[in-house]
């Protein structure tokens, strides 16, 4: 599964990366807590904006990539587009947000789901991110259970793009001129090769060479683009145990991506 994950781009860079149109409004940088000291920003501890997140939780409001036809000129070819979302699908028929029990959708069932089905056919997109977490159950010294937290990022320090799902909802009974609420949900898929030792299921990584077609909204993605990712891509990975003080939500910054010697 991904219930965690780390990304340091912004809505901008991202878009000049992967040549998209940026429809993410400009928001303020959020002021550092009024306990923090100046050696504390110093020492770059904490995220630098509001996009730079080292331990993105469900519910989160996160980047993700789509592609659409423009309203004015809807027989034009589609854009690539980032569009900021909510980690946690609602489908358009959800009565209400829920808890963001939908971040994660089996990329086996998914086009078999309610919850999916409709998005599966036409509305998929790409989540960008430096690198995910996921922990290894192990027995611990007095013999308890416990879980051993991973990260698992590119071996050449490049940017992981997942693929994932999205949606359009609305409350009822709200003005049709208000906005409504996107949200996302990514897809994962069973472990391939070393990933396994850690855990059984992966985020559905999405080689660019794909990205097309996946993003695709007048045509179905072929089938093999929802099967577990190449052996060469997985052999990309590095995988390092790190700190649990990724455990909690609240805890943020570059220090949660350090090696555990």
């Amino acid at each position: 599964m991904c219930g965690r994950y780390a990304v340091t781009t912004d809505p901008a860079k991202l878009a000049a990366e992967i040549d998209a149109v940026n429809e993410v409004p400009d928001l303020p940088v959020p002021e550092p807590p009024a306990q923090q000291s100046l050696d504390d920003l110093a020492s770059g501890d904490e995220p630098r904006s509001r996009w730079e997140n080292y331990n993105v939780a469900p519910t989160t409001t996160v980047l993700t990539v789509v592609q659409r036809h423009s309203r004015e000129a809807p027989d034009d070819d589609a854009t690539r587009r980032v569009r900021a979302m909510r980690w946690g699908l609602v489908p358009p028929w959800a009565k209400e947000i829920g808890k963001g029990s939908l971040f994660n959708a089996r990329a086996e069932t998914a086009a078999d789901k309610a919850s999916f089905r409709a998005a599966v056919k036409s509305k998929r997109c790409l989540v960008p991110m430096d690198g995910w977490y996921e922990w290894e159950k192990v027995d611990g010294p007095d013999g308890k259970p416990r879980k051993v937290p991973y990260f698992m990022s590119p071996t050449d320090h490049t940017r992981l793009f997942m693929g994932g799902l999205w949606s359009v909802w609305r409350p009822r009974d709200t003005d049709p001129d208000d906005p409504p609420l996107m949200s996302c949900t990514i897809l994962t898929t069973a472990s391939v090769g070393k990933l396994r030792e850690v855990h059984d299921r992966m985020p559905l990584i999405m080689p660019v060479q794909w990205w097309d077609e996946w993003l695709d909204p007048d045509r179905p993605a072929p089938p093999e683009m929802l099967a577990p990712p190449a052996h060469d891509l997985v052999d990309a990975i590095n995988v390092r145990e790190v700190s649990p003080l990724v455990n909690r939500v609240t805890n943020n910054g570059p220090h949660l991506l350090d090696p555990v010697s």
